[in-house]
């Protein structure tokens, strides 16, 4: 697991490029055969990733000091593979591509398997501290409450599934979902916010090899960009905006963890005000 420290918004304005990818940018999370996690000191977030057609075990390992990997954490997945499935202390979950589970605190012996050799399951997870157990719960695309927003005049026409939150399958903290744009459009989160009471991690993917999104981040009066590629992902800081503009469309996984759990929670920045 690698670790991550909380930068200041006073000191990140003097990174360069090299330093802000090395910060945030979190790349080769679908390494075959093996699970790779990012500790992130903003509200102690981990990021996960792993793509297999074997079983796989989510260890504790040293870096969180716990005897299993939730004994003091809840975790929600969502898989941008092939058909996967996930044990949770003796119960199978099979998740179809786009599929979501939501692990409660206290689960004990975690599982990920592939189940087509042709199409590796590809399981993208986000886990946050937790002081209560909710109840594991498969979340299935087509129950996933969507909401469409944006124009094609914008260039922002989307979809947004919200997988885990308050008015759906409940956490402690954890708020999760995802973000389809269609064909013809690049532009997510614009105009753009911060929420000062959470932060929050993007994952894009579902994009060709020759296709980048320009991922915006910082201070609205400071604002710098990180190339995102395919199945890359981007820690955001609560005082970061997160915004972003691609070369053609794509799909962005949004992990929120923090104070509170409210979507519309946002300090919204005004146009004019972005630098």
């Amino acid at each position: 697991m690698e670790i991550r420290y909380a930068v200041h918004p006073d000191d990140f304005i003097y990174y360069d490029t090299e330093l802000i990818r090395e910060e945030f940018l979190i790349q080769n999370l679908f390494i075959p055969g093996q699970i790779n996690m990012v500790y992130s000191h903003n509200d102690r977030i981990i990021i996960g990733g792993l793509t297999t057609v074997d079983t796989l075990s989510l260890e504790a390992g040293k870096d969180i000091k716990a005897d299993y990997f939730l004994e003091r954490r809840e975790m929600g997945i969502i898989n941008i593979g092939g058909k996967g499935s996930v044990n949770v202390d003796g119960k199978k979950y099979t998740l179809e591509n786009q599929d979501g589970l939501y692990i409660g605190m206290g689960s004990k012996e975690i599982l990920f398997s592939g189940l087509d050799p042709q199409n590796p399951a590809k399981f993208y997870f986000n886990s946050a501290t937790a002081h209560y157990s909710y109840p594991t719960q498969k979340i299935a695309i087509n129950s996933v409450e969507a909401v469409h927003l944006g124009s094609i005049a914008e260039s922002n026409e989307r979809t947004i599934y919200k997988y885990i939150h308050p008015e759906g399958v409940k956490s402690c903290q954890l708020v999760m979902g995802m973000t389809i744009l269609e064909p013809g459009n690049v532009w997510n989160t614009m105009s753009c916010h911060t929420h000062e009471r959470r932060m929050e991690v993007y994952l894009y993917f579902n994009m060709p090899e020759n296709r980048v999104v320009f991922h915006l981040m910082g201070c609205p009066s400071e604002t710098r960009h990180i190339t995102v590629r395919n199945e890359e992902a981007v820690i955001s800081p609560s005082w970061s905006i997160h915004s972003g503009v691609g070369t053609g469309n794509y799909t962005f996984i949004w992990g929120m963890v923090g104070e509170n759990q409210a979507f519309g929670d946002m300090d919204d920045v005004e146009m004019d005000n972005l630098q």
